[in-house]
């Protein structure tokens, strides 16, 4: 496809990517390969420590500095800041971000993040992709159609049993337990299929693996 036949192109542009996951270096590196003069990349939490923590010994995932190979064809990626304002260029077109630095803290058992004072700032752009992964399962539609109810995060409740608070309606996977990786939505699975069976016949002999509420170790 010609350059001039993409809708939406990177080349000569200053860019800016809201999301610091494997999507946001994905979206990196096409910038780089489409020709953007710069590419910054905006991450809420803080930058990770080069080496793994001690509290996060393996098998689990490791939450350590990591530089992909997108990474190494340049950017810049900004750690603990929070958008803060998309800037008009006086076109109807994104000029710039208004962003401030933030320090994580928890309340209630919670992260938050709160901006700190006088770290305000912009940043010129031309092209803001959004690549800050899963927030919960899409409202409206089949989820207002059943009535469910949803779980302070956003994701779909449920009971010990996979149950939603719509009788006969299970949960399993991302909907119920949030983004997590594909071996728990495997284990989920089979587990909410245990739950369903004995829900219709009265038993089951499906295994059940995890339960709804169960977490990595860490």
């Amino acid at each position: 496809m010609a350059p001039e036949d993409v809708p939406i192109t990177a080349e000569g542009k200053r860019v800016l990517i809201i999301g610091g996951g494997d999507t946001g270096a994905d979206c990196l590196g096409t910038a780089h390969r489409q020709g953007a003069v710069s590419v910054h990349q905006f991450e809420i939490l803080p930058r990770p420590p080069e080496e793994r923590p001690e509290a996060n010994p393996w098998p689990t995932y490791p939450f350590s500095y990591r530089v992909t190979s997108a990474h190494e064809e340049g950017g810049e990626r900004v750690y603990a800041v929070n958008t803060l304002e998309f800037v008009d260029d006086g076109e109807g077109n994104v000029g710039a971000v208004r962003f401030v630095e933030v320090e994580q803290k928890v309340v209630d058992g919670r992260p938050t993040f709160e901006p700190m004072a006088g770290t305000e700032a912009e940043l010129p752009v031309e092209r803001v992709f959004l690549a800050m992964g899963f927030t919960g399962p899409e409202r409206g539609g089949l989820l207002d159609e059943l009535g469910v109810d949803l779980d302070p995060r956003g994701n779909v409740a449920r009971d010990d049993d996979w149950s939603s608070s719509v009788p006969g309606v299970f949960v399993a996977g991302d909907a119920g337990r949030g983004q997590s990786l594909i071996v728990w939505a495997i284990a989920e699975g089979r587990a909410c299929a245990a739950a369903v069976d004995r829900f219709l016949m009265g038993e089951t002999d499906l295994p059940a693996p995890i339960k709804p509420g169960d977490r990595p170790l860490t």
